[in-house]
């Protein structure tokens, strides 16, 4: 159950790690509209785009580690425990890219620790 729980933890440290750098990438590249005509353009500019290509290899490299989780865990403990990547990133967010925190986001981040704390718990 331990070495689970380490597979379910790198699943979560690579989504977080993987949305921070997505969107440092998306602010280097700039806002995007989907557009057919321009479809071409913009998967050319992303996957040339360093902190994307970064970003979504650590998402892949967490499905992996996810996977695995779920290989040994009750999908019913391991689910949620991916709750604490919406605490995680309001954490990255305000730290790395210097976004607002306000009392609700902080209330809600503590009621989704305090949910995966009553799970964990249960296992």
């Amino acid at each position: 159950m331990k070495g689970a729980l380490v597979y379910l933890l790198v699943s979560i440290a690579c989504a977080v790690v993987g949305q921070v750098l997505l969107k440092q990438g998306m602010r280097v590249a700039g806002p995007v509209t989907l557009s057919l005509y321009g479809l071409p353009h913009l998967i050319l500019q992303l996957a040339t785009n360093p902190w994307v290509v970064v970003g979504m290899s650590l998402y892949l490299g967490g499905s992996l580690f996810w996977l695995t989780a779920l290989s040994r865990l009750d999908l019913s403990l391991a689910y949620p425990f991916a709750g604490l990547n919406y605490v995680l990133i309001l954490l990255a967010s305000y730290f790395v890219f210097g976004e607002a925190l306000n009392p609700t986001r902080i209330a809600g981040a503590l009621l989704i620790a305090l949910g995966v704390s009553l799970i964990a718990r249960s296992a």
